[in-house]
């Protein structure tokens, strides 16, 4: 096999890092389909093609994830590169899931912010907008179906779920404190309702294809000894913290040092440390924070334009949360944060940093919490708070699905719109009932609102 090495009889099989890092880059371009396609195309290749991971620990790597606040995906390559080459392994891992998308997502923010008016965008833009709000509610289904039994049998996790709904839709309460007190109930209700929360959620998807019989041995299988350096060390532990902190202090001090406090990339850099901190259920389940904070409290962009930053991150590859870059990207613009002459340099390097401090923390769960989070997985007193913001989750993004549909159903001059709800019918039949990919509906979607714009019904 290309992927790997063999040696004689009684050696153990590896992957050269030059071989993960082609792997990892690759991974990087085609990571399309939100967290359950990502999570599927790397089970594909690591597992049932390379082998270089047997099923279990695969498994046993993506449990752990779906234990951590942010995307799970991103770190199911970030733990599997550190478990094959060390730290620097999950670095690279780590880096290249995003690297790409960031690339990307800034040449379609310049693309958009100047050509944004253009006819034939518009077009594709109004159809593509119907279809994200389709994905929203697929996301609900998807999140809530996994969590949330029959009413009968957690009536407190469909309580909080519609508690967290009511609280973000029509209280406007923030999406921290949502959490929290989800996290409190959890930890409270743990001890005393443990029936409520056993059967714990989480905001991954489980992958179960069976290893080919006959093929040859993974290089990490079930009997592989876990690595010196997977194992838990004070010294190593004391290093990756002191690192991570230097790491996330050292720009904030800088950005504060030249530009002040409330700056807009000084602040822009601490909300996104913030929300990095908060997206337990996924992109989605933080998406309204960062909508509360982006939109209506630092008014870095428009509501319509962070429905249209919504649909280009569901359209390119990496993480959705992805969509941090598009909202610095456009900040940075319109707030001109190096100058009216650096435009596009300073619209980049806000998305650059926003990127930076959204992703950093997610680097060091895994450096530092996987010896740790593996010996804890299972037990009740630490996933009940996980399954009741699950449950909280859920009704989060109901609301923000609810955001988009009255967003969609409106034109800019208050008049009734027919025709994107129609489209946004159409995608989420094709989605739930169908299961169709999410890539064919967004180019189908964007299809029908280009020719809808052409015929001058959008």
């Amino acid at each position: 096999m290309s992927a790997t090495q063999t040696a004689n009889e009684g050696s153990a099989r590896v992957v050269p890092f030059g071989e993960a890092f082609k792997f990892w880059l690759k991974l990087g371009f085609i990571s399309f389909g939100g967290p359950a396609g990502q999570i599927a195309i790397m089970h594909r290749e690591l597992v049932q093609q390379r082998r270089w991971i047997s099923e279990s620990r695969f498994l046993h790597a993506l449990n752990y994830c779906m234990l951590l606040p942010g995307p799970e995906a991103q770190q199911l390559a970030t733990y599997i590169g550190w478990l094959m080459h060390r730290t620097w392994g999950g670095v690279v891992a780590g880096v290249l899931f995003v690297l790409p998308s960031v690339f990307i997502l800034i040449a379609l923010s310049w693309i958009y912010i100047v050509f944004g008016q253009v006819n034939w965008v518009a077009g594709l833009f109004y159809g593509i907008k119907p279809a994200v709000a389709a994905i929203v509610l697929q996301a609900v289904w998807r999140i809530g179906s996994r969590t949330l039994r029959s009413p009968r049998q957690v009536p407190l996790l469909w309580a909080i779920s519609a508690l967290s709904f009511a609280a973000i839709a029509f209280l406007h309460i923030p999406f921290p404190w949502v959490v929290l007190a989800a996290a409190l109930i959890g930890a409270v209700g743990g001890q005393y309702l443990p029936g409520q929360f056993s059967a714990a959620g989480g905001h991954g998807k489980t992958v179960h294809t069976a290893a080919s019989a006959g093929a040859a041995a993974y290089v990490i299988d079930d009997a592989t000894p876990t690595p010196a350096h997977a194992r838990f060390s004070k010294t190593r532990l004391t290093q990756v913290l002191v690192i991570g902190a230097v790491l996330w202090a050292a720009p904030m001090g800088m950005l504060t040092a030249i530009h002040g406090w409330n700056a807009t990339l000084t602040q822009m850099s601490w909300f996104f440390t913030k929300a990095a901190l908060l997206t337990f259920g996924g992109a989605y389940a933080v998406l309204p924070y960062v909508y509360q904070g982006a939109v209506e409290q630092f008014h870095w962009l428009s509501a319509a334009q962070m429905m249209d930053g919504l649909a280009l991150g569901e359209t390119t590859p990496g993480p959705l949360i992805m969509v941090v870059a598009f909202v610095g990207f456009v900040g940075g613009w319109a707030h001109q944060v190096l100058g009216p002459d650096m435009l596009f340099a300073g619209a980049a390097l806000a998305a650059v940093l926003v990127t930076w401090f959204t992703f950093l923390p997610s680097f060091v769960f895994i450096l530092v919490g996987g010896p740790l989070v593996e010996s804890t997985h299972g037990q009740l007193k630490f996933t009940a708070p996980l399954t009741a913001i699950t449950a909280a989750v859920v009704g989060v993004i109901a609301s923000l699905a609810l955001f988009f549909l009255v967003h969609i159903g409106e034109t800019a001059d208050g008049r009734i719109d027919l025709a994107a709800p129609m489209i946004a019918a159409v995608a989420g039949l094709a989605l739930l009932r169908y299961k169709v990919g999410v890539i064919p509906v967004i180019a189908v979607c964007a299809l029908a609102g280009l020719v809808l714009r052409m015929a001058g019904v959008a």
